[in-house]
C-alpha cells in the first residue's frame, strides 16, 4: 500500500483579540457621586462643600505625593503637606478670617519645621515639591469655593464641569473613531490632535446648550471663547499629570474610585480649568458673577 502523504499540522486557532469590554463600575461610580455633589452643591449650606472639596483635595494630594516622593518620606511628609493644603482651603473658604497672605506664611513656617524638626534626616529636599502639592492641588481646586460664593455659583460649578468633562469625553469618542495624529506621543500615546479637535466643538457645544439651559447670562461667544481655553487647559492639566505617572512608573495615580483609578484621575484637568474660570468671571464678566 502506497504511503498517505505527509500533511502539514494545522496550526492551533487562536481567538481573535477583543476590544476591551467596557468596565461597569464606571457608571456605578457615577451614580452615586453625581447625586451626592448636586445635593451637596446645590441645596446643603456651604460648610458640606466645603468639607467635600476638602476631601477630594486631600485625597488627591496624598495620591500625588504617593506619586512624587520617595517612599521613605511619603507617609510623614504627605501629612504635612496635606496640614498645609487645609490651610490653603481654609483661606479660600474664609477670607476674612485667613488672609491668603497669612496662610502662605503659616504653610511655610509648618513645612520648614517639619523638615527641621520631625522629618526622619533634617533636610529642605522636600519643601519645594509639598509646597508645590498645596498649590497643584488645594490651591486650583479650591476655587470651587470662590465660585460658589458668586451670583448663581452652584449652576456656575456644574457649567465648569460640563465643559471640562464633557469636553475630555469628545475628545475620547473622536480620538478613539477617527484620530491618527498623536499629540503627545511620548505623555500619552493615545490622545491625538483630532480628539482634541473633536474636544474644543463639543466643548463649545456643550457650554452653548448649557447657557441657554440655565446660565442665560453668557452669550455666544462666552461660550466659544471658555469652550477653546477650557478644553485646552484641561489637556494640558491631563498632561500634566500624566507626565507625573510616567515618571513614577504608575499607570493610575490610584485605586480609590472603581472603574476610574484614583482622585487624581479624575481632577487632573479641573487643575487649571477651574481657577480659569473663576478669573474669567471676575474680569470678563464682572458686575454679573456678582449681582
Amino acid at each position: 500500500m502506497g504511503s498517505s502523504p505527509i500533511t502539514p499540522e494545522t496550526p492551533p486557532l487562536t481567538p481573535k483579540a477583543l476590544p476591551p469590554r467596557f468596565d461597569p463600575k464606571r457608571i456605578y461610580s457615577a451614580l452615586v457621586f453625581i447625586p451626592l455633589f448636586y445635593v451637596l452643591t446645590r441645596h446643603l449650606p456651604p460648610i458640606f462643600f466645603f468639607f467635600l472639596i476638602a476631601a477630594v483635595s486631600c485625597l488627591a494630594m496624598w495620591e500625588f505625593f504617593g506619586l512624587t516622593l520617595s517612599p521613605q518620606d511619603r507617609q510623614q511628609a504627605s501629612i504635612i503637606g496635606l496640614f498645609g493644603g487645609g490651610i490653603m482651603l481654609l483661606s479660600l473658604q474664609w477670607p476674612n478670617l485667613l488672609g491668603f497672605h497669612t496662610a502662605l506664611i503659616a504653610i511655610l513656617a509648618v513645612l520648614i519645621a517639619f523638615q527641621v524638626g520631625i522629618a526622619p534626616s533634617p533636610s529642605y529636599g522636600n519643601i519645594p515639591m509639598l509646597l508645590f502639592g498645596v498649590f497643584y492641588i488645594s490651591f486650583t481646586l479650591g476655587h470651587f469655593l470662590t465660585i460658589r460664593t458668586l451670583s448663581d455659583g452652584p449652576f456656575l460649578i456644574f457649567f465648569v464641569l460640563l465643559v471640562t468633562w464633557g469636553g475630555d469625553a469628545a475628545a475620547y469618542f473622536v480620538g478613539k473613531s477617527f484620530g491618527s495624529r498623536p499629540l503627545a506621543q511620548i505623555l500619552s500615546p493615545k490622545k491625538t490632535i483630532e480628539g482634541l479637535v473633536g474636544g474644543v466643538i463639543g466643548a463649545i457645544l456643550i457650554a452653548w446648550l448649557a447657557s441657554l439651559w440655565f446660565l442665560p447670562i453668557f452669550t455666544l461667544a462666552d461660550g466659544l471663547i471658555l469652550g477653546i481655553v477650557l478644553t485646552l487647559l484641561g489637556t494640558v492639566g491631563d498632561l500634566s499629570e500624566s507626565a507625573f505617572k510616567r515618571q513614577a512608573g504608575a499607570k493610575d495615580s490610584g485605586s480609590l474610585i472603581p472603574g476610574h483609578g484614583g482622585f487624581l484621575d479624575r481632577i487632573d484637568s479641573l487643575l487649571l480649568t477651574v481657577p480659569t474660570f473663576y478669573y474669567y468671571m471676575v474680569l470678563v464678566k464682572g458686575s454679573e458673577a456678582f449681582s
